[in-house]
């Protein structure tokens, strides 16, 4: 293990840093969010060498993106989630099965087996609700319409991605897909969600008073920090992301009369926090993988995929709602971020993909990650009279 004043140095090189991208980037009218993911890439192993991500930095890093949605949940209750249900459900829908059709094409054309290129396709899927989450947050948009249907269809997106993932990793292994197995794990994360959503939501809005109960003024956010690390970890215990869970925790703790004063004292923990999550994002780009035309031009056509993709399959989902507002929803839905380094990661130590082809797909995560907050940014602010989800 590190020694612990090395840990020191890098924990006050990573904050100084995104401190610095965020100021340059806002400065430039664009999401601090870009500033310090081009902090990580600039002060990572492929560019200075300060950082390399590691097992204390990367506890840190998701400790900071599980905060970031428990944040967003607070700002999120479920009857705002449920006038925006169907909507969602087929953004989510359409945002898996589009990107993830056209990433087996692609890589079939690239000369893949269909059942690697249904593995190089799932990196494809998943959104990052992080980024998205960051900027609608940094806009003060996270009431409007776009935003519900947004947040609701990552968690759709989310259980899409892990079943499909399971069913890809079967296919290398060579093994059989068993149906019913298959719907067992469906159901379990379908079911988590809906009951720890439903379940909660209701019993905190009977309860909340209990709440008040200890005599420290912070024990009402030291009880719900517990309950969003609880549920980040119950939550991969059901197949699915951290941040879901912590999601959850949030929206059932905006259902207690003490909201606003948890989003409140929140903010120091998510000015401390979040800053690690993106920086260690920027941090995992190797630019000298990516120095060969043949590899920049790979990375040209699947970062152009990516795109393409999600803005479609979030495009078709929410066309109820208007062109204008079925294309921010898009937007939204594009970033990555670290679900696709992660899948890259297995897909490297399963041997399908070449180091090359690890480092592109990484990089279309990253670069994903840092083109959409300012597209994103950009429709919102062109949105005029934006739809607000009225208070419950």
């Amino acid at each position: 293990m590190q020694h612990a004043s090395e840990i020191l140095l890098s924990l006050f090189v990573i904050f100084v840093a995104a401190q610095i991208g965020a100021e340059i980037a806002q400065r430039l009218r664009l999401p601090g969010v870009v500033g310090e993911i081009a902090a990580g890439c600039a002060i990572g192993p492929s560019a200075l060498g300060w950082i390399a991500p590691n097992e204390p930095l990367e506890v840190l890093s998701e400790i900071g993106v599980v905060l970031l949605l428990f944040a967003v949940g607070l700002e999120t209750r479920l009857d705002d989630l449920k006038r925006v249900g169907r909507s969602a459900f087929m953004v989510g829908v359409l945002g898996v099965v589009v990107p993830f059709a056209m990433g087996t094409l692609w890589a079939h054309g690239a000369g893949f087996p269909w059942n690697k290129s249904m593995f190089v396709a799932a990196a494809f899927v998943a959104t990052s609700a992080g980024i998205t989450a960051r900027v609608l947050q940094e806009l003060g948009a996270l009431r409007r319409i776009e935003s519900r249907v947004i947040l609701g269809a990552a968690v759709i997106d989310d259980i899409l991605a892990m079943l499909l993932l399971g069913v890809v990793v079967s296919l290398q292994a060579g093994g059989e897909l068993h149906v019913g197995n298959l719907l067992v794990v469906l159901g379990e994360a379908v079911g988590f969600v809906a009951v720890i959503g439903w379940v909660g939501t209701r019993m905190m809005r009977r309860g909340s008073a209990w709440l008040d109960r200890p005599i420290h003024p912070l024990s009402p956010l030291t009880v719900v920090l517990a309950l969003c690390l609880g549920l980040a970890f119950l939550s991969t215990e059901f197949g699915l992301a951290a941040i879901i869970g912590a999601f959850l925790a949030g929206m059932i703790a905006s259902e207690s009369r003490q909201r606003e004063t948890l989003e409140h004292q929140t903010q120091p923990l998510l000015a401390l926090m979040t800053p690690f999550f993106f920086v260690i994002t920027g941090t995992k780009v190797d630019l000298a993988l990516l120095g060969s035309r043949e590899a920049l031009l790979m990375l040209t056509v699947v970062t152009g995929i990516a795109i393409v993709s999600k803005l479609v399959g979030g495009f078709l989902g929410a066309l109820g709602l208007g062109p204008r507002a079925a294309t921010i929803v898009g937007m939204g839905m594009v970033p990555r971020g670290e679900v696709g380094v992660v899948i890259a990661s297995l897909g490297l130590s399963a041997g399908v993909f070449t180091n090359q082809v690890y480092a592109v797909i990484v990089a279309m995560s990253l670069l994903t990650a840092m083109l959409t907050p300012p597209l994103l940014a950009w429709l919102l602010r062109r949105s005029p009279e934006p739809r607000i989800v009225p208070p419950s």
